[in-house]
């Protein structure tokens, strides 16, 4: 497993919640009685304006007195309803599993424990991206356990009836590869297809290095063959065995971004539209194009996604934060989903209450079923939904829904793309 903790990332906490489920949640149960609890340091600024918020509950609770006359009694944390329609998927959470991707930094059986207990779950998870151009679809002969057929299996076998669903995510590479095609295609996706639990997910972009394509290192037998097709860099000098291979992003235009949800809606009338964007400054506007095109969701990579290969300039430098990407589209009536150093349930909140509908879990995942590969995802998974619980009941709410921006200080001022989007 990579180092996580250069980018911001909580691992050693990811790790404990994947070996003690809720009881991750509070202080060590030694301390109990033992320490006096309270004023937390504040985070250190890191530009993200998730960081520097707080969830404020009200004194008068309105919906608690409507879900007290609802259920006869004082309701609890427990009676927070955490069922959610994502992208046209039902979940049994506002939670998703993100695209792994074909990184090698993670093993086969950590990527297939991670889609057994996503399917387990009952969450809808990504698959992609560029995992057919290096290691094949499935079939015969191909590398099938990591594959996307693989992956597809793993999930499906644990998959309860009416929860869940995948979506396949396609780049620039995976469309030479026909990935859609060969997916709709095959006679082992068709209960998710009869289901209506299958998505397509363009992706226009990536959080941690947006507007670059996918990046690579290949021997020299290996570049030569697709020369032609990619840049190549001699970054480590023409005496090393191996080359920097560059994709191209793709290039999109709101025209462009219109006929290509068109063209998914025609060729794959079946599956879900999902759009992958980037945090790019113009994010509310091409959020609302893609809604507008015809996207069932669209989800936003902040700039704290995880990547496989990308220049450490561009992973600390470039895009904006997820908070400030989530504050510029705004809160509105629409399928968002927010991936980005997603893993404890008051960032998970706070990204609910600007907006979101869901949000995802990546390298948390992979952390997760590292620690334990036959439960570390569930454990972590019952931590997050915990949290939700208590926090969506503490703010007098009782579905993800009905959270809002008044449930946060500072109190966020939605839209226009200005660069300080936050009032006290």
């Amino acid at each position: 497993m990579t180092d996580l903790h250069a980018h911001g990332f909580g691992e050693e906490a990811v790790r404990r919640r994947a070996r003690e489920g809720m009881a991750a949640a509070f202080p060590d149960r030694r301390d109990y009685g033992q320490l006096l609890f309270g004023s937390s340091p504040v985070p250190a600024g890191t530009g993200d304006p998730l960081d520097g918020m707080r969830l404020t509950p009200p004194v008068f609770m309105p919906q608690r007195l409507e879900k007290l006359l609802e259920l006869g009694r004082e309701p609890l944390h427990s009676d927070v309803d955490l069922d959610t329609v994502i992208g046209g998927l039902r979940s049994t959470l506002p939670l998703y599993v993100s695209a792994f991707g074909s990184t090698r930094a993670a093993g086969t059986e950590q990527v297939l424990n991670a889609c057994r207990q996503a399917g387990r779950l009952g969450i809808p998870m990504t698959i992609g991206e560029n995992i057919v151009p290096m290691t094949g679809y499935g079939r015969t002969g191909e590398q099938t356990r990591r594959s996307v057929l693989g992956r597809l299996s793993a999930y499906q076998e644990e998959l309860p009836e009416g929860y869940g669903g995948v979506a396949i995510q396609q780049s620039t590479e995976d469309a030479d590869a026909e990935v859609w095609n060969l997916v709709y295609s095959d006679p082992s996706t068709q209960p998710l297809l009869d289901s209506g639990r299958l998505a397509f997910e363009l992706k226009v972009g990536q959080g941690a290095k947006p507007g670059l394509g996918g990046m690579t290192l290949l021997n020299r037998s290996a570049a030569a063959q697709v020369d032609k097709q990619f840049a190549m860099d001699e970054i480590f000098g023409r005496d090393s065995e191996e080359v920097l291979r560059s994709a191209s992003a793709g290039t999109f235009t709101e025209e462009i971004l219109r006929q290509q949800i068109r063209l998914m809606r025609n060729n794959f009338p079946r599956v879900k539209v999902w759009v992958k964007l980037h945090p790019g400054r113009d994010i509310a506007h091409a959020a609302a194009t893609a809604w507008e095109a015809g996207a069932d969701a669209v989800v936003l990579d902040g700039a704290e996604g995880g990547t496989g290969w990308a220049p450490l300039t561009t992973i600390g430098q470039v895009g904006l934060p997820l908070g400030e990407g989530l504050v510029r589209i705004g809160n509105r009536d629409a399928s968002l989903l927010a991936s980005g150093r997603m893993w404890e349930g008051g960032r998970a909140v706070k990204c609910l209450a600007l907006g979101a509908t869901a949000v995802g879990l990546g390298r948390a995942a992979l952390v997760a079923v590292d620690e334990d590969p036959a439960a570390g995802l569930t454990r972590l998974v019952s931590c997050l939904a915990f949290e939700l619980r208590l926090l969506i009941s503490a703010l007098g709410k009782y579905a993800p829904g009905s959270l809002g921006p008044e449930d946060l200080w500072p109190v966020p001022a939605f839209g226009g793309g200005s660069r300080n989007q936050l009032i006290g």
